[in-house]
């Protein structure tokens, strides 16, 4: 068996790195290591994890969307809390 760090991956912007058989005592470990400021997007399910990179226009998209939708709830009085 190969052991490598999470350091040692680098997944480019517009691209995914998929891992099978990964327990979820693993995914844990590694949602821990990468830590909560992580510019990766994670996916798991049965097993399989997905590492995946978001292009940086998905990324303008969902700021302005986000304000979009700040500037409606602020428009309308609506109370929000955003959770990410």
């Amino acid at each position: 068996m190969v052991t490598l760090q999470l350091r040692q991956l680098s997944v480019p912007p517009g691209h995914r790195v998929i891992l099978h058989d990964v327990n979820w005592q693993e995914f844990e470990a590694i949602l821990e290591e990468l830590g909560d400021h992580r510019a990766a997007r994670l996916a798991y399910s049965q097993g399989t994890l997905e590492i995946r990179m978001p292009l940086p226009k998905h990324e303008k998209a969902k700021v302005l969307s986000g304000d979009l939708v700040k500037i409606l709830l602020d428009e309308l009085e609506i109370d929000c809390e955003p959770f990410g």
